[in-house]
């Protein structure tokens, strides 16, 4: 079977190393020289912690054991099984912590509430003050600016793979047939779009108008190294107001109770923070939804979050050595993993996952193999 991928995000570059597992050729093209959005503007994290029970939830812990598997084969992924730890102060932050644990499926996620002497125990870096901490053992994490080179460079170990940069795909011509802008036609058994945030267009004529699915920006910093290692990802209890897993009556009392500061909620902020592999710390993220979104970061944000890190860490902040604003799809039913649609014959598109495609695409990617019979 051929299968031409257009997108190189991590989407796409899953679809792509399915396809090349189990034989066969595939066409990978991007419209730039390399993939240049939401899959490089991440915090790298394979969040299970917050997902919804059921569908999204299996989809997680499936993919992070396939990203357990690929980063057994790529080391240069960076794939580490970190676990994440929200801390929380006080006793409604203590309630949303307690309910998560006492959910059915609390152990599948490695749920666990640790006192913050047993937190400190697994992460030494978190010296502030703080009740308890809700701890995620199934949280991982990978090198998103670098883990779609290190993918590609595994995949063009095969001969059945063929990446083609700097192309935007502009016309389907035929069942599995595109155009791009090169005017070199692609034929193929299957054609799969993973064009991410890109939904004008191609995608809009093939989807036409009434896409359930919206962009969303956000804002994100690293800094300079830490000079110390943060063993696990780490969230604050603003977090719980935004991933579905957290819903309960302690989440309402929390809500109503402890509102989030002004900057905060005018940005729809949660605290999440990885350490990279150089020692820096990825710290995000805001979320804006209103069109036409800002062309410009603005400093609140960044000033909050940093008040955050440093009330967890005790210490000041490193220098910020970068702050970038992303866009990225999501499904407008948000329980809905990801759009996936046939949109003409012989080709698919694959979009919409939101905050959840980092975590999410290999398990997307292996759904979408198996319904079309690769």
């Amino acid at each position: 079977m051929k299968v031409t991928v257009v997108g190189a995000g991590v989407v796409g570059t899953m679809h792509a190393w399915h396809a090349v597992e189990r034989g066969h050729q595939v066409v990978q093209i991007e419209r730039e020289a390399e993939a240049r959005g939401a899959s490089l503007r991440n915090f790298g994290q394979i969040w299970v912690s917050g997902r919804a029970g059921g569908e999204e939830l299996e989809t997680a812990l499936r993919a992070r054991e396939l990203w357990e598997g690929v980063g057994a084969r790529v080391p240069a992924l960076g794939f580490r099984a970190n676990g994440s730890l929200t801390p929380v102060r006080g006793a409604l932050e203590l309630a949303v912590a307690e309910a998560a644990v006492a959910r059915p499926d609390a152990a599948a996620r490695g749920y666990k509430l640790l006192t913050p002497g047993e937190a400190r125990a697994l992460n030494p870096a978190l010296r502030g003050d703080f009740s308890a901490a809700l701890y995620c053992e199934r949280d991982a994490a990978v090198e998103p600016r670098t883990a779609q080179l290190a993918l590609r460079a595994e995949l063009l170990k095969s001969p059945n793979y063929t990446f083609l940069p700097g192309r935007e795909v502009r016309e389907v011509t035929g069942a599995g047939s595109v155009r791009d802008d090169h005017g070199d036609v692609h034929e193929a058994d299957a054609v799969v779009l993973c064009t991410g945030a890109w939904l004008g267009g191609l995608v809009r004529e093939l989807a036409g108008p009434d896409l359930p699915v919206r962009r969303v920006r956000l804002q994100m910093m690293q800094t300079d190294p830490l000079g110390e290692t943060l063993t696990t990802s780490v969230a604050d209890a603003d977090s719980f107001r935004y991933y579905p897993a957290y819903a309960s009556p302690a989440l309402d009392a929390f809500n109503t109770g402890r509102p989030q500061p002004q900057t905060a909620a005018e940005h729809k902020m949660q605290l999440l923070m990885v350490q990279r592999a150089d020692g820096g710390l990825t710290i995000g993220d805001t979320h804006e939804y209103e069109h036409p979104f800002a062309f410009d970061t603005v400093e609140e944000p960044y000033e909050h979050l940093a008040g955050v890190v440093e009330a967890l860490l005790a210490r000041p902040l490193p220098r910020i050595r970068r702050r970038w604003a992303g866009v990225y799809a999501q499904c407008t039913d948000k329980s809905r993993v990801v759009h996936r649609r046939q949109v003409s014959d012989g080709v698919w598109l694959v979009t919409g996952p939101g905050g959840r495609g980092m975590t999410c695409a290999p398990a997307i990617a292996e759904t979408t193999a198996n319904e079309l019979g690769w």
